[in-house]
């Protein structure tokens, strides 16, 4: 059995910062530090009493130092089993100290991978190989195991309080370094196999009630923890109740519409400075642009006051007392209140909140400063993935911003700076919701839209069916299609309404027909290739 000899620690780590902080606290607390060249020069450098791994193994680092601490030695002391008798006795026998703890972090791998002349041979300098052994031999061998500098305070307040840490407490920090060496070596098979090999590790950052639907338990959301600011996991949930899982696909849902939004905005030089859009089930149900706060949530609301209730709304600004109030009364009778299921902003007064928890609305309050600092970079470029039976299917992700400079935008008839707002409010809602879709909008909000169609001209029905029901007009509307039109009869259905502007995409037999017809109407018909534009979304 293992006697209650000094506990050792081997401290061996690639950045640095507050690592003398962890060794002195140790070294206060009776511990025995051994550290690797490097580190061990560092903390020897700061006054810190360390003995050198070269000491165990027989000798320095070999081999330009690729070869410090893979030898049997340390991994012996780090996998003997201290309630095995047989074991301690082979350990002081050959005079190898057990470890009790380590602590260990790892070469940049992700930050090599990332410049833009990685190759093969970069690569594999960059490649750690004696660290995750360390760890892992730590995690089989049931020792304290630290890989996240995070982890290290509340380890001294466990060995300062108890002088351990508790077994529970051992196997989390066991699974946290099995999980960190997963996602080291993910990477490298990506980087080596030109992502032949590929897949996702995450972090649960939050669990709901249940999924999609109520026997579908538990929801939970993961975190890739990357360092995207727009990223689920860098929302704040300000009241009691959680986001569903529903709520979760719907901000990620809004993120990809109002990024485009604003990207769309910027690069075509609108100055623009508030924007807010609503979904119901992922699709927008309202959505406006402008000057004015207040203005922008209520063209949101009227949209399709009916389809919002229940729903979701993001803006880009902070959301006070007035703005709530807005959001929560307008367009609703005297002593009525909207139902949201949550209102995602920037930030929130505390007038705000006391306002929604004072009238007992079950709205999530959702906080992330990003919103307020979109630019036209903001568009999540990360590759987007879905599992499918037995598997799963990798795309790039949803990048196009629709550009009027673009050479191939092909005009019929004449394109005025006074309706490109609206056509960029329009392409970018058809863009990211579900295909096929027309989208209508006017004066600066959405007032129609038709998701999810399995034919074109239907698409223009319900986008129109849905105007009307709203109460709007769709005379002088801007009309947006996520794709090309295959017969004209879904434009002769929506010149027919009113409609006086047409985006769609270029690349169908019958387009000679559909800018003809756009023509006769004096319909203003504006054109860009189906391979470079289309708007698919939501499969």
């Amino acid at each position: 059995m293992k006697n209650n000899k000094r506990k050792i620690a081997l401290i061996s780590v690639y950045n640095k910062k507050d690592i003398e902080k962890f060794a002195k606290d140790l070294v206060a607390l009776g511990w025995e530090i051994i550290s690797s060249g490097g580190t061990a020069k560092y903390l020897a450098g700061l006054g810190i009493k360390v003995r050198d791994v070269a000491e165990l193994v027989g000798g320095k680092a070999i081999l330009g130092h690729r070869v410090v601490t893979l030898s049997r030695e340390i991994h012996a002391g780090l996998m003997a089993r201290p309630n095995i008798e047989e074991d301690i006795e082979e350990l002081e026998k050959l005079n190898i100290p057990f470890i009790d703890l380590v602590c260990v972090d790892l070469y940049p791998l992700s930050e090599a991978i990332a410049k833009k002349d990685a190759d093969y041979d970069s690569v594999i300098e960059a490649t750690d190989v004696g660290g995750p052994t360390l760890i892992r031999s730590a995690a089989k061998g049931g020792r304290i195991v630290i890989c996240d500098p995070e982890d290290r305070d509340w380890v001294i307040g466990e060995i300062r309080e108890s002088g351990d840490v508790s077994k529970e407490k051992r196997i989390e920090l066991a699974a946290k370094s099995e999980y960190t060496i997963a996602k080291y070596c993910l990477e490298s098979a990506k980087f080596h196999s030109k992502e032949n090999y590929t897949g996702s590790i995450g972090e649960q950052v939050l669990e709901t009630l249940y999924g999609e639907n109520a026997y579908q338990t538990p929801g939970k959301l993961y975190s890739l923890k990357n360092d995207d600011p727009l990223s689920l996991d860098k929302f704040e949930v300000l009241t009691d109740m959680a986001p569903s899982y529903n709520n979760l696909c719907d901000i990620d849902r809004l993120l990809q519409t109002l990024t485009h939004i604003v990207a769309g905005f910027e690069i075509n030089k609108i100055p623009t400075k508030f924007f807010g859009v609503a979904v119901k089930h992922g699709n927008s149900c309202g959505a406006s642009y402008g000057d004015d706060k207040i203005e922008v949530i209520k063209k949101v609301i009227e949209g399709d006051p009916r389809a919002i209730f229940g729903g979701l709304v993001m803006l880009n600004f902070e959301i006070g007392e007035k703005e709530a109030e807005t959001l929560l009364t307008h367009l609703m009778d005297k002593a009525q209140r909207r139902l949201l299921d949550g209102i995602v902003a920037p930030a929130f007064s505390e007038k705000a909140i006391e306002l929604t928890r004072r009238k007992k609305d079950k709205c999530r309050l959702i906080a992330n400063p990003a919103l307020a600092k979109l630019k036209k970079d903001s568009l999540d470029k990360a590759k987007r993935f879905r599992y499918a039976r037995g598997g799963f299917i990798t795309q790039p992700n949803y990048t196009f911003v629709l550009d009027f400079s673009l050479p191939e935008i092909k005009t019929h008839g004449k394109l005025r700076e006074s309706a490109m707002s609206d056509i960029l409010l329009a392409w970018a809602i058809a863009a990211t919701s579900n295909s096929n879709t027309i989208t209508l909008v006017k004066d600066g909000k959405l007032i129609g839209n038709g998701v999810g169609q399995q034919d074109r001209v239907g698409c223009c029905e319900l986008a129109l069916k849905r105007t009307r029901d709203a109460g709007h007009d769709a005379r002088g509307a801007v009309a947006a299609s996520d794709s090309f039109f295959p017969f004209p009869d879904g434009p002769e259905t929506l010149i027919k309404s009113g409609v006086k502007t047409i985006f769609s995409t270029s690349g169908s037999r019958k387009d000679e027909e559909t800018q003809k017809i756009c023509s006769e109407k004096n319909v203003l018909l504006v054109q860009i290739p189906d391979k470079l534009a289309r708007g698919f979304f939501g499969h």
